[in-house]
């Protein structure tokens, strides 16, 4: 059954095992961050975390790691919370190949119980702090931001909800960092070519869903709602606001509108991110915050990131990985199987048959070509199809064994990234790199592959049975 807002997931977290409830009182820095960074580093199977007592606050609940395991993005997806990751993977496919489910409207929402138009003051509002102590000021950084070109014919075709961070600037203002490669950089683009404001709406604490499908590169044209309708297996409920027009999710806690400000930009960061540097400084965008929408007793969700891994490599996972290789499959039905799980994609590993020489070579170039790649695939690896990109030891082993400089390298330099890859130069430049560590096939003549190991035969049939003995005995 999915899951339309935070606080009926929480509940089945809590149920499930998979909640950790502080009730000591904490600071708000640095507690809840280095909490919420403590708990990834006890494994992959982490629960989340709900604090009850802050310091400074009477109310205030704030929710971490809610996507921060595997089994937390199982239970969200409704599946038992101990399914492999691979069997998760292609669960999360076949969902997507649904697409699109669809998305019903609803005329009011939970989040509209408080509505503050006049005086508005973030700092009262949001129970905000710092994640990392180098951060320029308190971040918003799992908000699902909704926007659209409003100089198309038709705008609402065009609504786009994104995952970006966002800096608290002031009491009525914030500061976005666009990615040029993601749609809200287009839509901010069309908007300032003819001096106008963008309308935008930021919706916090979310249900697990749309906060999946916010942080997923899928197509331009694809509705992140009816993606999520898709995988939820059942109608996504939003409401369109009555100041922006937008559509938002239902379930949210909170709803921030306002209008990002037309050829306008500010310093913002420096922000911890993903890949484990912080990102310096950079004139940004800045929003004006004209109305907030709540509930009554909202719960606050925030998202720790630094140091790999944490929170956003679970989030960032799978749905990476999925629309990478459904893209993928359009234009080579061969490929098995994507692992783009580390640090946002920025390597790719990808399993494919071959059908002739240099078949990874010609895969292994398509995904510099896809929406992710674009900005993201900075090294990609191809493997056989007979090799789990998962599993790593494996992929290791075909780099090492069937990978030959020589012939199988290719760089190619001048190409975009986004700029917060610290290794890009100048920023949002760099040069790819593409590891073709699969067979060689005729008419390709290096090296002696004729005599690979197998595994003996029944060995399919001991796994599972030795599975199932070990699961028997726990």
């Amino acid at each position: 059954m999915p899951f339309y807002d935070l606080k009926s997931f929480i509940t089945e977290l809590e149920k499930q095992g998979q909640l950790l409830t502080i009730t000591e009182q904490v600071m708000p820095e640095p507690d809840i961050s280095a909490a919420a960074c403590a708990i990834n580093k006890l494994g992959d199977k982490s629960p989340a975390l709900l604090f009850e007592n802050i310091y400074g606050y009477h109310h205030a609940k704030i929710a971490m790691n809610i996507h921060g395991s595997w089994p937390n993005l199982a239970i969200a997806m409704g599946i038992a919370k101990n399914t492999p990751l691979k069997q998760q993977f292609f669960e999360f496919v076949k969902r997507y190949q649904n697409y699109p489910g669809e998305v019903e409207y609803r005329n009011q929402a939970p989040w509209q119980e408080v509505i503050i138009d006049k005086d508005i003051n973030l700092f009262e509002i949001l129970p905000l702090f710092r994640l990392n102590h180098g951060d320029g000021g308190f971040y918003i950084d799992k908000a699902s931001i909704v926007s659209r070109d409003i100089t198309a014919s038709e705008p609402a075709k065009t609504q786009n909800v994104g995952m970006y961070r966002i800096e608290v600037k002031g009491k009525d203002s914030l500061g976005i960092q666009p990615v040029p490669a993601h749609d809200i950089a287009l839509h901010l683009q069309r908007a300032e070519e003819q001096g106008l404001d963008l309308p935008i709406a930021l919706t916090i604490s979310n249900d697990p869903m749309i906060s999946t499908v916010a942080a997923m590169p899928i197509l331009y044209d694809q509705s992140e709602y009816a993606m999520a309708a898709a995988l939820n297996g059942e109608p996504y409920p939003v409401v369109t606001t009555e100041l922006t027009g937008l559509d938002v999710p239902w379930g949210s806690q909170y709803v921030l509108e306002g209008y990002v400000v037309s050829r306008y930009r500010e310093a913002e960061g420096p922000f911890g991110e993903f890949t484990g540097h912080y990102s310096g400084g950079r004139r940004m965008p800045v929003i004006k915050v004209t109305k907030v929408s709540h509930r009554k007793n909202p719960i606050y969700e925030h998202l720790y990131l630094g140091m790999p891994w944490t929170e956003i490599d679970y989030l960032m996972g799978i749905n990476t990985c999925a629309p990478i290789y459904v893209q993928l499959k359009q234009s080579f039905p061969e490929v098995e199987a994507v692992n783009a799980l580390y640090t946002h994609g920025l390597i790719v590993i990808v399993s494919t048959k071959s059908r002739f020489a240099g078949f990874g070579k010609a895969v292994g170039n398509r995904v510099f070509t896809i929406p992710h790649g674009l900005g993201y695939a900075k090294i990609v690896i191809v493997v056989d199809e007979t090799v789990d990109p998962f599993n790593l030891p494996q992929v290791m082993w075909a780099i090492s064994t069937k990978f030959n400089p020589e012939f199988d390298l290719i760089t190619l330099p001048g190409l975009s990234i986004l700029p917060l890859d610290p290794a890009s130069h100048p920023p949002g430049i760099t040069t790819k790199m593409l590891i073709d560590a699969t067979t060689p096939y005729p008419s390709e003549q290096h090296g002696h592959f004729s005599q690979e190991l197998k595994d003996p035969i029944t060995t399919d049939k001991w796994v599972e049975k030795l599975s199932n003995m070990l699961n028997a005995k726990q």
